[in-house]
């Protein structure tokens, strides 16, 4: 059983949550959550940022939300500064399952990382965080991100707009058309996918593509 003593985690755990075995650092994970010491949000956060195994951050991000957000918030505020892409991603995963208002500032200056995965992360806290009235900002902000990445990003910011309702529409109609023919098909893909939720993205974004073209010539 692990314990703590005089205000410090127990030094087992945060052994453990380094482990060799991604089944140790599983248990480690499972621990601190279920323990709920605040004393081991420095080693959960860091060990965040370097964790190879999804199922063993997955666990992190339950222990830390099962802390107090008073603790954790701005903890997780101060990651998204990290050079380290997993480190803010991760961050960025957290504070959406948290659900603080307060981290809404610095999510939001992540929305155009460099690093499409931070990015991805950004545009799914932002959906969870965006203040209530800032819908259409928000739109207008994420929009000018249509055409970036491979197929999985732009199926990520399609899901993010669709997410805020019909804020999206006037964004999306400037955006068909902009003259760049993979913003275009970007934006009607997105349509399509607002209309149903249930469509194929890469059949709505290849179909898309095929009008963009044809008005070009």
């Amino acid at each position: 059983m692990y314990t703590t003593h005089h205000g410090e985690p127990d030094a087992r755990l945060v052994d453990a949550l380094t482990g060799a075995q991604s089944s140790v650092r599983l248990r480690a994970a499972l621990s601190a959550g279920t323990i709920g010491d605040p004393n081991l949000v420095e080693a959960l956060v860091a060990r965040c940022a370097v964790e190879p195994d999804f199922f063993v951050r997955d666990m992190l991000t339950w222990a830390l939300v099962r802390l107090p957000a008073e603790i954790t918030v701005p903890r997780l505020i101060v990651e998204l500064g990290s050079n380290i892409p997993q480190a803010r991603s991760q961050a960025l995963h957290t504070l959406s399952k948290i659900g603080d208002g307060a981290a809404w500032p610095a999510v939001s200056a992540l929305l155009h990382d460099a690093h499409d995965e931070v990015a991805r992360s950004a545009w799914r806290a932002a959906l969870v965080l965006v203040p209530t009235g800032h819908e259409a900002t928000l739109a207008t902000d994420l929009a000018s991100a249509l055409g970036r990445g491979d197929r999985d990003t732009m199926l990520s910011l399609s899901r993010t707009l669709v997410g805020l309702g019909d804020a999206v529409l006037p964004v999306l109609e400037t955006a068909r058309a902009s003259n760049d023919p993979r913003v275009r098909a970007h934006a009607e893909a997105t349509e399509q996918l607002h209309r149903d939720p249930d469509s194929g993205f890469s059949m709505a974004v290849e179909m898309a593509k095929r009008v963009a073209v044809g008005r070009e010539s």
